[in-house]
């Protein structure tokens, strides 16, 4: 028998031709792409979905949130206003949602609103304290000056206290502690207690017979040019106490070192003075 040999077709050394392209569908592509790419997992739960949702409940929040609350937003105008860019809406029309998120600037910060907040009551007292020139106590006139001597000042430039109308100061002065008061009644619910305001030459001297060195001496106490008042004992203990030292100087009102402990004089922190005008036309001994 004749041996077997293997017939082979010789080979074509021409490259073979390209295969038809199979067409793919749209989805059936993005689910391609999509396994291909790498993923972010945790416990087997792919987490790229739930990081884009994230990013855009932020986005939104930052608009519908943060953006009113630090002035992107401006309330009743329907104009939205970021890196000066303005878009404009008719009442009652709300911006699309690419619009309200193109009007957040660009930053991986969100505004600090609890720095606001600490802040607020800081700046409503600075506010108040810069108000002195208007009318604190009403039919006083906070630029009258009294005329006339130490403890001997006419009526034309004193004005009573609203709440211990048994007081009275200079018109200034009393201006700027009503303007206080306001601020410390906000803060306590019930007014600064007084025990004692502008004093006559002749109330400054009884108060001399009776105290002796703990009493300034007549015609030198600021009481007597309606500059200084006593607060009650219970106003300047506790959480008051802390209140007027560290707000009473923003209004001008200050317990002057020498009544401090240590100060040059008699301790006595119920006597607070108006500082500038003690600086200006009083007895300033410090």
């Amino acid at each position: 028998m004749a041996p077997f040999r293997a017939r082979f077709a010789p080979i074509d050394p021409s490259p073979a031709p390209e295969a038809p392209e199979v067409p793919v569908s749209r989805r059936t592509r993005r689910e391609l792409e999509r396994a291909a790419a790498p993923t972010r997992r945790f416990h087997g739960l792919d987490l790229r979905p739930w990081i884009a949702r994230g990013a855009m409940i932020g986005a939104l929040a930052a608009v519908t949130i943060v953006a009113p609350a630090t002035g992107l937003v401006l309330p009743g105008n329907g104009t939205i206003v970021a890196g000066g860019a303005q878009a404009s809406y008719a009442p009652g029309e709300l911006p699309s949602v690419i619009d309200a998120l193109a009007a957040v600037p660009a930053s991986d910060t969100v505004p600090d609103l609890v720095a606001f907040t600490e802040t607020f009551d800081e700046r409503l007292i600075l506010a108040a304290s810069r108000a002195s020139e208007r009318d604190g106590i009403p039919g006083c006139d906070s630029s009258a000056r009294p005329t006339g001597t130490n403890g001997a000042l006419s009526s034309d430039g004193l004005c009573e206290i609203p709440w211990a109308e048994r007081f009275s100061l200079r018109a200034d002065a009393a201006t700027v502690l009503a303007v206080m008061n306001t601020a410390y009644r906000a803060k306590f619910n019930t007014d600064l207690c007084l025990e004692s305001g502008y004093r006559t030459i002749g109330d400054q001297r009884r108060l001399k017979s009776i105290k002796g060195g703990l009493a300034a001496t007549p015609g030198k106490s600021n009481h007597g040019w309606g500059l200084a008042v006593d607060f009650c004992r219970t106003t300047v203990s506790g959480a008051s106490w802390t209140w007027l030292n560290d707000n009473g100087p923003t209004f001008g009102w200050v317990n002057p070192g020498w009544a401090r402990s240590g100060g040059s004089g008699p301790y006595e922190p119920w006597h607070w003075e108006y500082e500038e005008g003690v600086k200006a036309d009083g007895e300033y001994y410090d």
